[in-house]
């Protein structure tokens, strides 16, 4: 029998092409048992007609579905669903019963409930998103992107497609980072002291567990970034947050029996400050003084289009106490995961160890593609292009943040993607941003960013990093109008 073409349709939610979309919603018929060996197609002019798309699209999707032998074509006859096309399994399901384990005993540690940053996932259909860290797809250059990761997949770069690395990376990805990144934050590195991370926070999870354990001490900037405060709670060490200024983390706030000072020298995150030089000796001095070592989350300098950034705090570290924590998804996109970790041997040996336990490597296929990226001067071209972008959007908005009198607390030195920024006291950042969430207009409250059970509620952070500059005005209007209702 035919099957009715009334039981066809594309679901509007799916990605890919038609035709793309045309061979997953037959295969998923013919695997879920909905469509039965033997059972006729409609035919590519009648589906065409039904779905709406041209019937070459239609066509091209059974030719791929034949090659894969879901179906078989019968000449004049039509198309078919082949009999060898995978079958639905035949057994049947266990009923859903009571669940019998009592899990509040059967969980040994807890790692959900930490409060974190939340993002609505369809930010971007929000008309003003000030929020930190997401891709701007107007900036990335998406072609060349693309064809570097075509590239990587090409028959030349066939190892590094399929190589299981173990504990090892990509080596152009590794010296490209060697020789080109790093010596622009005045670092000299070799290969055997760069190790590729999932990022800047795995790299942060894995510097914490070979460092820290239970009987050790651990200093992090008030106000900081929640997910290494998790990080460190996870790992069970004593944790001292110490509050920052309008330069940093104070040495002279650290506690003498620290083992580890985490920092965001270059960029305070979430406060923009920048650590002027005298303080960053200083605070090597200090950690010198403790034997402590320093973890130097060393986030956005790309984003420097103001003035050429500081030099990084580890390109003044002469005795290997500074950990460098470099980050390619911020300054690409967050869905990359992509970080590194430099510091001396003896401790890249041991977290490569861990890593290699855990995950073994990033997927080679990614380190290649974004080595091509990097290597063939598209990184490059696309700071300039997004700090030109954000210089004008910055511009725009300390322009409006000031006729309309919001106080900023904090502001990049050297340049960045946001505003700290405070509100009136009194006024709730957290009951705010849920009442602009109605407005389409989205901001991160700061009370999230604080250590401690008394958390400043007045605080927010907007970042222009996501939104056009013809919006930024009417949206920080919005801002001060719910502001100032809520005063």
């Amino acid at each position: 029998m035919t099957l009715p073409v009334e039981t066809f349709f594309l679901n509007p939610d799916a990605q890919g092409t038609l035709q793309q979309q045309i061979q997953q919603m037959i295969a998923q018929g013919i695997l879920s048992g909905r469509f039965q060996q033997g059972e006729k197609l409609p035919s590519t002019r009648k589906l065409a007609a039904h779905l709406g798309v041209s019937r070459i699209t239609v066509t091209i999707a059974y030719t791929e579905l034949l090659a894969n032998d879901y179906l078989v074509s019968k000449g004049r006859s039509g198309y078919f669903v082949s009999e060898n096309a995978p079958s639905p399994p035949t057994f049947n399901a266990a009923p859903e019963g009571q669940d019998a384990v009592d899990w509040t005993r059967a969980i040994g540690q807890k790692f959900s409930g930490a409060v974190s940053i939340s993002k609505p996932q369809d930010w971007a259909k929000y008309r003003y998103p000030f929020i930190y860290g997401q891709a701007d797809q107007t900036l990335f250059d998406h072609a060349n992107w693309r064809l570097c990761a075509l590239q990587a997949l090409g028959q030349r770069d066939f190892t590094s497609l399929t190589t299981d690395y173990y504990d090892q990376d990509d080596p152009q990805l590794i010296q490209f980072i060697a020789r080109h990144t790093l010596p622009r934050r005045g670092i000299t590195a070799r290969p055997a002291q760069i190790l590729i991370t999932l990022g800047a926070q795995n790299a942060l999870w894995l510097t914490t567990q070979v460092l820290l354990t239970q009987r050790r001490n651990a200093v992090l900037e008030d106000p900081c970034y929640p997910a290494l405060r998790d990080i460190l709670s996870q790992s069970r060490c004593h944790v001292a947050p110490v509050r920052v200024d309008e330069y940093g983390i104070p040495p002279d706030a650290i506690p003498p029996s620290t083992d580890v000072i985490f920092t965001t020298p270059s960029h305070q995150c979430p406060t923009n400050a920048t650590m002027p030089m005298d303080r960053r000796r200083a605070l090597l001095d200090r950690a010198r003084e403790m034997e402590a070592l320093i973890v130097e989350d060393d986030y956005e300098f790309e984003m420097s289009f103001l003035k050429s950034p500081s030099p990084a705090l580890k390109s003044l570290d002469t005795d290997g106490r500074v950990i460098y924590v470099g980050s390619f998804s911020k300054s690409l996109f967050p869905g990359l995961r992509l970080g590194y970790l430099v510091g001396s041997e003896p401790f890249i040996r041991e977290a490569r160890a861990l890593r290699a336990s855990v995950l073994r490597h990033p997927p080679g296929h990614i380190q290649r593609t974004a080595a091509y990226f990097l290597s063939l001067g598209h990184y490059d071209a696309l700071i300039r292009r997004m700090g030109a972008a954000l210089q004008e959007r910055r511009h725009v908005m300390e322009t409006a943040l000031a006729a309309r009198s919001l106080d900023i607390s904090g502001r990049g030195y050297h340049g960045g993607s946001s505003f700290w920024m405070r509100a009136p006291a009194g006024v709730n950042t957290d009951v705010l941003a849920r009442r602009l969430q109605t407005r389409s207009v989205l901001i991160e409250p700061g009370r999230v960013f604080f250590a401690g059970s008394h958390q400043p509620s007045n605080y927010y952070r907007l970042a222009y990093s996501s939104i056009p500059s013809s919006r930024i005005r009417e949206g920080v209007d919005l801002i001060a109008q719910e502001i100032a209702a809520a005063i």
